[in-house]
């Protein structure tokens, strides 16, 4: 899956997978995460309308969908 760096302190990358609704994630620290069933609405709001993007993901997105992780 394709990312874009963000500008974020804890989260490197993101990408979306618009067909099976996944959300990818690269940590500073390496470690990557997939979530699934997270609507693109709420990956648009992380990205364009929140001032923080880490906040923003810790608060609606990692403690609401379920993922797996990819890489440490």
């Amino acid at each position: 899956m394709k990312r874009i760096n963000v500008n974020s302190s804890s989260i490197k990358s993101v990408g979306y997978d618009y067909e099976n609704i996944i959300l990818e994630v690269e940590f500073i620290r390496g470690a990557i995460y997939r979530y699934e069933n997270v609507p693109v609405h709420s990956v648009l709001q992380m990205l364009f309308k929140e001032k923080s993007i880490g906040s923003y993901f810790s608060k609606n997105i990692a403690k609401n969908y379920e993922y797996i992780k990819v890489r440490d």
